[in-house]
């Protein structure tokens, strides 16, 4: 089977906190590295009250430093919203601290909406469209031989492995470019996911970093003893889904029951679409369904999140798809 991850959102539940969901993403961590889990990424969002990841790198570091050989990493971090140099010596620090653990993961949306990213730029020369150049500066601040006359330090040649994240086109166009690894966002955004692969290892350039394309994908699971408890848990993710895109975001709410019967085509249909890169059951169910979804897709790795509110349960989801593909317990 190949490599399994895990994309955690630092979910904020209802009734909880920040604070909370730092203490749960540590220990998601640890226990995804207990069952042999290749890494764990954290995602940049900022302004969403059910995400608590928005100073990424340093949640990080309390990772890294609660945990001692699983890879972390950013999945990713919103380039437009940050200058190439800082964040170079965010993750310059980082592998600096855990050395040869550190994945960072780069995407062009602003992981919020438009006001906020404003604040965030504080001017508003910063532009999506200049991400190529961005990448490839952030690459040459922490190369072995910097062109540019300013200094990451740290960073400056520890050359932090770089992987393109994206959710079209524009990002398989741009990883095959520069040979970089490409993680697609199928997870929530799953519409152009066989164009994006095609054109990634159609148009793959080899490079220093990666000498073939490598494709990871996000993929929802929630697994649970039964396929009714798992529809059950899946509620949660499915509620917030449908709120935020209806532009109500809020914090992870907890399951209820037959959620699906009480919404709208609208939602229904949006739930579908998203569902086709998911899998919800029993073990056996989800077996079937990440076995298929590799097999339609010639995934190298994928990027498992699994938005369940109860903690304890979230873990026994990972657990459970770790045991289905033999993964260490």
């Amino acid at each position: 089977m190949i490599p399994l991850s895990i994309l955690d959102l630092s979910p904020i539940t209802e009734g909880s906190d920040a604070a909370q969901s730092f203490r749960n993403s540590l220990s998601l961590a640890q226990h995804g590295e207990a069952l042999g889990y290749t890494r764990y990424w954290l995602a940049e969002h900022h302004g969403m009250p059910g995400i608590a990841s928005a100073a990424t790198a340093v949640l990080l570091s309390y990772v890294g430093a609660g945990t001692s050989s699983i890879r972390i990493g950013a999945g990713g971090v919103m380039l437009p919203n940050h200058s190439p140099l800082v964040i170079a010596e965010q993750f310059g620090t980082l592998e600096s601290l855990y050395p040869g653990r550190v994945d960072l993961g780069l995407g062009r949306a602003p992981g919020s909406d438009q006001r906020t990213a404003r604040a965030l730029r504080r001017n508003l020369e910063s532009d999506a469209d200049q991400f190529p150049q961005d990448v490839m500066e952030l690459m040459d601040f922490m190369s072995k031989n910097p062109q540019q006359a300013v200094r990451a330090v740290p960073g400056a040649g520890l050359e932090v492995p770089v992987w393109i994240l994206g959710s079209s086109t524009f990002g398989a166009q741009l990883a095959a470019h520069l040979g970089l690894p490409y993680a697609f966002a199928s997870h929530f955004a799953p519409q152009q996911i066989m164009q994006a692969i095609q054109i990634y290892r159609e148009t793959f350039k080899p490079s220093a970093q990666l000498s073939k394309p490598y494709v990871m994908l996000g993929f929802n699971v929630f697994a649970a003893d039964t396929d009714a408890e798992a529809e059950f848990r899946a509620t949660s993710w499915q509620q917030a889904f449908v709120n935020l895109r209806s532009g109500r975001p809020g914090q992870l709410p907890p399951p209820v029951e037959n959620y699906r019967q009480k919404v709208g085509p609208a939602e229904n249909a949006l739930l579908d679409s998203v569902l086709s890169c998911s899998a919800v059951g029993s073990v056996e169910t989800v077996k079937q369904g990440v076995e298929a979804f590799v097999a339609r897709t010639g995934a190298d790795e994928l990027m498992i999140t699994s938005q369940v509110f109860d903690h304890a349960a979230r873990l026994r989801s990972y657990e459970l798809l770790a045991g289905a593909f033999g993964q260490k317990k």
